[in-house]
């Protein structure tokens, strides 16, 4: 009996992912850079896009057997939907969120994403970018949430807008590169 190796014939997910996470994050955090309010706007683009397009490209990733793309897209992109959960509050009867408990949770995912940094050192130049500034966005947020200050908050909000669009740019130099065959945009 022999076996044989199947090459997957899936398109490249991560440009999916990266736009899902990347337009989120970057709409995300002109909110907390308190250049636009926190509306339905932020919550329907972190359930359709931060949330079910990362998730796909997530399950995608599984099936290139890309654990690092998978772990990311599906977790980040759960991640969004919790923070949803978190902000409405459908459950009666469940305390709202308090600065103290998104302090802590927010620094679980500082912590996460600190462990994916590490793997990005493998990776090209621009995974390490997006992580490392993803990585500070999630203490700066916890520290904001643990001390109440404003100022971090914003702080925290111009860090996230250069993260989401450091993905962005990686997501459309990955399509472009690809499209034409050559280093259209350096990653």
């Amino acid at each position: 009996m022999t076996t044989q190796s199947t090459q997957s014939n899936i398109a490249n997910p991560a440009p999916l992912g990266l736009l899902g996470f990347g337009m989120t994050t970057c709409l995300l955090n002109l909110h907390n850079a308190e250049i636009i309010p926190l509306s339905i706007v932020i919550i329907a683009m972190g359930f359709a896009l931060g949330g079910a397009a990362q998730i796909i490209a997530g399950i995608m990733e599984f099936k290139k057997n890309n654990v690092f793309g998978a772990t990311a897209f599906t977790a980040y992109g759960f991640f969004w939907w919790s923070l949803i959960l978190i902000w409405i509050n459908p459950f009666s009867g469940i305390n709202a969120a308090d600065p103290v408990s998104m302090g802590y949770y927010l620094a679980i995912w500082g912590i996460f994403s600190f462990f994916m940094f590490i793997g990005t050192l493998k990776h090209n130049r621009s995974s390490q970018v997006i992580f490392s500034s993803l990585v500070l966005l999630f203490f700066l947020l916890s520290l904001a949430n643990f001390t109440g200050s404003e100022s971090i908050h914003a702080v925290a909000g111009y860090v996230g807008i250069f993260c989401g669009a450091s993905a962005i740019y990686s997501a459309v130099g990955q399509i472009l590169n690809q499209e034409f065959g050559k280093t259209v945009m350096p990653l």
